[in-house]
């Protein structure tokens, strides 16, 4: 299946060793698919392949704790023109006990990026005699999308530095540290993932909230049929700014939830709710795990209440923690 896919294709296994590679990709980038068994993709043709970005994503990929979701690296050859490639690595599901199968999935994205930026220089073209004010507006957007792709790029290859030092560290403590760290990184490159498939203009919250916790419950939610992820959100319209702190709220509080509240696989759903009235909302993550007083937590509170507490004082609005019989309420509220 791999040999026969019309996308270019490796299987690793979890030393990321090439098991099998789709013919397609010996075509596309002059390698033949039939010598690539067994070595690493890093050895590949005469070393342009061994980046240390796509090092530490496959790394982290394998690792079962990452996902690498289209992220673009360039392929530099000699005496051949530069390509942008997009990357797409998970592992698949194996019967083999002890077996680790990644999928990377590589696109040649260089001749679509072109056309983008033909089509943006011709409305560039067919604006100028537009006022000034609108050209400029035109501008940044476009210039705006660029630095949203690379900033996603950019938190993945963070995300992934900080797991692979994770894993190398004897302490404990630390360990903990870095993970909790790894998770932050993540909660906001899925906010900022998010917004990068928006508009530069108002948020609408429903759509926001389901595609976000959507995310969600893709990269933090192994057993779907143990655990679930609602969204019951009104028809609020907000600002791009405000959207981005609630995200970011609705992020913290949702892994909170999955680390603490269902201990030894416990069953449950996890329900985020938004309600607005005039100038007041609410916002709240619930869940019915063990409750409030039965989670673990540390004597101090942890990063990610740190995060929504400082969030929700920009926001002016307060958070309130309760049981909910069962599990826990997180309220956050605008008066």
């Amino acid at each position: 299946m791999v040999a026969a896919s019309s996308a270019p294709l490796l299987l690793l296994d979890g030393d990321l060793n090439i098991v099998a590679a789709s013919t397609s990709f010996g075509r596309a980038f002059q390698i033949d698919p039939t010598t690539v068994v067994g070595r690493q993709p890093f050895a590949l043709g005469t070393g342009e392949w061994d980046v240390p970005q796509l090092r530490s994503l496959l790394s982290a990929a394998a690792s079962g704790q990452a996902e690498v979701e289209a992220c673009e690296m360039d392929l530099n050859r000699k005496s051949l023109p530069t390509r942008r490639l997009l990357l797409n690595a998970q592992q698949l599901d194996w019967a083999e006990e002890g077996g680790v199968r990644l999928l990377l999935t590589i696109s040649d994205v260089t001749d679509a990026r072109i056309a983008a930026a033909l089509k943006d220089d011709l409305l560039l073209a067919k604006n100028d005699g537009l006022l000034e004010k609108d050209g400029l507006l035109l501008k940044k957007d476009i210039l705006l999308q660029e630095i949203q792709h690379r900033i996603a790029n950019s938190l993945q290859i963070v995300a992934s530095m900080l797991l692979l030092s994770a894993r190398k560290v004897q302490s404990e403590e630390t360990q903990a540290h870095l993970l909790d760290a790894h998770n932050r990184v993540m909660s906001v490159a899925i906010v900022q993932k998010q917004l990068t498939h928006g508009t530069s203009g108002d948020v609408a919250l429903l759509p926001y909230f389901t595609d976000l916790c959507r995310n969600l419950e893709t990269s933090m939610i192994r057993d779907h049929d143990q655990l679930s992820l609602e969204v019951s959100v009104d028809g609020t319209v907000t600002t791009t700014d405000i959207s981005v702190s609630l995200g970011l709220i609705v992020t913290e509080l949702v892994i909170n939830a999955i680390k603490h509240a269902f201990p030894d696989r416990r069953r449950g759903k996890i329900l985020v709710d938004y309600r607005s009235e005039g100038p007041r909302w609410t916002l709240s993550v619930g869940d019915d795990g063990v409750g409030k007083s039965k989670r673990s937590h540390s004597p101090t509170p942890g990063l990610g209440t740190n995060i929504v507490e400082t969030i929700a004082r920009q926001l002016r609005a307060r958070v309130v923690v309760a049981d909910s019989n069962p599990g826990t309420l997180v309220s956050v509220t605008h008066p």
